[in-house]
């Protein structure tokens, strides 16, 4: 199978995992999905048809009353497992104006909505400058406004990474005022001006190479009934469940996961999970 994947060119190798994403999630597939989602011709989308037929024989019938391919009774993915967090992650891009409606892969979109989070005013100007500096290896001099000082102040930081900590974008940088690697919050460069060259490099950043394991599992004084509701929503096995992290992004991780105080200080049915190797971790 790997075999034959890899002599695919990419264009076709999507056009292929489109068609068997169609048929997974929607059952169906036919020339015009293809047509109209990647502007082939007739005989181009035939063609790619025929090619996944070649390639996966049981995978999808033709139905002549609905005059469209179907799902084989013996589907089995051919390019990778359906991954239900893909499917999920086109609907909150539909839904933030992130990806174009005639872009989503999904045909007929079910009811959605996500609770809204404030807009994070980071100017791609700004990006384009620290993205640059970490492909380049070069420190840049930023206008940050920290909340330690009601004014902001220029400082040489050399960027080596992006992070996102499930709210807000940082960057992942060396501060040669402070002389420690530290996150900076995007939204809070106000601008950005002088280039240098750095020595600097990711190496030298310990706790962004360093992973731990948060283990976590339900609130011991949940009912049993209650802690197989929960280990089921965080895909506990045996009743723990495990999720590695950089220690860097450590702090964010066990705040949104409402790790960072003690489970104590909240009802069971809040705090609904513990964190099992609390010393280990923190310390």
């Amino acid at each position: 199978m790997e075999g034959n994947r890899s002599k695919l060119r990419w264009g076709v190798e999507q056009r292929l995992e489109f068609i068997e994403f169609r048929l997974f999630w929607e059952s169906h597939v036919n020339r015009s999905d293809l047509m109209e989602q990647f502007g082939l011709s007739v005989n181009q989308a035939s063609s790619d048809l025929n090619r996944y037929i070649a390639l996966a024989p049981n995978n999808m019938v033709y139905d002549k009353s609905a005059r469209t391919y179907v799902r084989g009774p013996q589907f089995e993915p051919w390019f990778q497992a359906p991954d239900a967090a893909r499917y999920l992650a086109q609907l909150r891009s539909v839904r933030e104006d992130i990806l174009d409606r005639e872009d989503c892969w999904i045909i007929d979109l079910p009811s959605y909505d996500a609770a809204p989070a404030p807009a994070r005013g980071v100017k791609p100007e700004t990006l384009r400058s620290v993205v640059g500096a970490i492909r380049q290896a070069e420190a840049i001099e930023v206008k940050y406004q920290s909340l330690s000082n009601p004014e902001p102040r220029w400082r040489w930081i050399a960027p080596h990474a992006i992070a996102f900590d499930g709210f807000r974008w940082h960057s992942r940088a060396f501060c040669l005022t402070d002389e420690i690697f530290k996150d900076f919050l995007l939204s809070r460069m106000i601008t950005t001006r002088g280039v240098a060259a750095s020595e600097i490099t990711d190496a030298a950043d310990a706790a962004w190479h360093d992973h731990v394991t948060l283990e976590i599992c339900p609130h011991p004084e949940l009912s049993e009934t209650q802690k197989k509701v929960i280990a089921l929503d965080y895909g506990m096995q045996d009743g723990i469940g495990k999720i590695p992290v950089r220690r860097a992004l450590l702090y964010y991780a066990l705040k949104r996961l409402g790790l960072d105080t003690d489970p104590e200080a909240r009802e069971p049915h809040h705090q609904q999970i513990v964190l099992l190797n609390r010393q280990e971790v923190i310390g």
